[in-house]
């Protein structure tokens, strides 16, 4: 029962970061997606590559992070975009900026759509 929960509990996430990267893909010129399941395969690598890589990156780099009062957790996110890019042959984000605000964007829906579905137990 418990790992159905979990597993439906990663779908949905999977979807969310989809439609996370679905708008950005709307909203910023330099971010676009060959097809539809480009957006799901892009959402399950920045998934794996938030999960894996991001951690390491964050702890080798907190002096600059406390120094800039958290606003460099900006740059390694839209790194982290970049780097989901690279796994993902359908997705293509041209340059930083456009890495910058798509990785805002994606993180602003995260938190405004996890905050409605959240549940009970994790509240």
């Amino acid at each position: 029962m418990r790992q159905n929960r979990v597993m439906a509990q990663i779908v949905v996430r999977v979807l969310i970061t989809a439609l996370g990267l679905y708008m950005a893909a709307a909203l910023i010129p330099g971010i676009e997606a060959d097809s539809p399941g480009a957006f799901i395969w892009a959402a399950i690598a920045l998934g794996i590559v938030n999960t894996l890589v991001r951690p390491l990156i964050v702890l080798l780099t907190l002096p600059v992070s406390v120094v800039t009062l958290g606003g460099f957790l900006l740059v390694i996110n839209a790194a982290m975009l970049k780097l989901a890019d690279w796994f993902v042959d359908g997705l293509h984000v041209q340059g930083f900026f456009s890495a910058l605000f798509g990785a805002l964007i994606i993180s602003v829906i995260n938190w405004a759509v996890n905050s409605f579905v959240r549940s009970k137990e994790d509240r």
